[in-house]
């Protein structure tokens, strides 16, 4: 194998497959990537058995072969590399992968990529062909432009506990013309939809683990959104595939195509919507952003008294305008209290919740005002982006309880 191309290629290459690296496997071939000249691309792989990614990148080929390397050495080492080509040859006899770019030339010792998984890819005439399992089953082609953010306003309300595997996923549900996504650690909820140009033909719903789909994110953001993403799931309901494209190899720092596929989760979801409130009896509008810097502050109090902070929501006698109070006490620091204007409509309330999770939601809110609707204080309560569809965005959050 011989083969050239750009410093800032190879880095982002690695960079994308090396977060799908085992660290933990006793098979010492799992904590390598995997490079295959073939076609003037260079594909760079990786796989912990769960999720593989396969990521092409422009090359220049000579000669076509493969081999697997550690992948942080390679990593570290590329990375400290200054802009510019990098050149690649495998000395087969050693099973040594040798790279020299400007006034640096190291060997590195591999593995031969006989003994890498084959991680599974869709043949579909579009994308490189390489000798490897091929998918069969439904596919079904999602916008980029937005997919990010929609990832992101749900993935980190699931479960990192795998005493309940089910909860560390997320369940993508393809119905008619909406997509959505939905995941939940038992005592938050988030929900995020969106309409799709066209109705999906048969109605499916998939448990991804939230850890790859949060990948998926990450590789969406420096995707080409001309082309949508292609999503692939076996026949058997135990694979999915996602298949993205890159903005081509006139640009310095980008793939061509990424294959993401990941093991899908067995257990049946939970019923999320019977725990969604069907109404409210307290309607609080009040702005994003000052809703955030409140929360933060509390929290610096909270930390040491359970996360807990109260929201006292009293109303106006001025057309609905009221006031949104935030108290937290820390018993050896001291306490914080805040008060915003808000816009409330319906009953005075005090609840208690977990600042984390409001900070968390928060966070991934763009909209400029937020909506909590409440019941009562021992009920959960919901939080919507204002100016967002009412089914296109949806948090719930359970209440706490201070400790006696």
């Amino acid at each position: 194998m011989r083969v050239s191309c750009f410093q800032e290629n190879l880095s982002k290459g690695l960079s994308i497959v090396g977060r799908a690296v085992s660290s933990r496997s006793t098979l010492p071939v799992l904590g390598n990537i995997l490079l295959e000249a073939k076609d003037n691309q260079l594909r760079l792989a990786a796989t912990n058995l769960e999720i593989g990614i396969n990521c092409w990148v422009g090359a220049t080929v000579d000669d076509e072969g493969a081999i697997t390397v550690p992948s942080r050495l390679l990593a570290e080492f590329v990375n400290s590399l200054p802009a510019g080509k990098i050149d690649m040859e495998l000395l087969v006899s050693k099973q040594t992968l040798r790279l020299r770019s400007a006034n640096y030339d190291v060997n590195i010792k591999g593995i031969d990529a006989q003994e890498f998984p084959v991680i599974p890819t869709v043949d579909n005439g579009e994308g490189p062909e390489e000798a490897a399992e091929t998918l069969e089953g439904r596919t079904i082609a999602l916008e980029t432009p937005g997919l990010t953010k929609m990832i992101d306003q749900v993935v980190f309300a699931a479960a990192t506990d795998e005493s309940r595997p089910t909860l560390t996923g997320v369940e993508v549900t393809f119905a008619q013309e909406r997509l959505s996504l939905a995941a939940t650690d038992g005592y938050r909820l988030s929900v995020r939809s969106i309409e799709v140009d066209e109705a999906f033909t048969e109605d499916m719903s998939v448990v991804v683990p939230a850890r790859h789909l949060g990948e998926l994110g990450r590789i969406i953001v420096d995707a080409d959104e001309e082309r949508p993403v292609q999503v692939t799931v076996t026949q058997a309901r135990n694979q999915i595939l996602f298949r993205v494209w890159g903005k081509g190899a006139e640009n310095r720092g980008a793939f061509h195509q990424v294959d993401l596929v990941s093991q899908l989760i067995a257990d049946r979801f939970p019923d999320y919507r019977a725990i969604i409130p069907k109404s409210n009896n307290t309607r609080t509008v009040v702005g994003k952003e000052a809703l955030l810097q409140a929360t933060r502050v509390a929290q610096l109090f909270a930390r040491d008294n359970a996360n807990i902070v109260r929201l006292k929501i009293e109303s106006g006698d001025n057309g609905g305008v009221g006031n949104l109070h935030l108290s937290a006490t820390s018993p050896e620091q001291g306490n914080s209290e805040n008060e915003l204007d808000a816009m409330v409509e319906g009953d005075e309330l005090e609840i208690d919740f977990d600042v984390r999770f409001l900070i968390d939601v928060l966070s991934q809110i763009d909209e400029e005002q937020v909506v909590l609707e409440t019941t009562q204080s021992n009920r959960p309560g919901t939080i919507r982006p204002v100016g967002l569809g009412d089914e296109e965005f949806l948090h719930v959050v359970m209440p706490m309880h201070p400790p006696r």
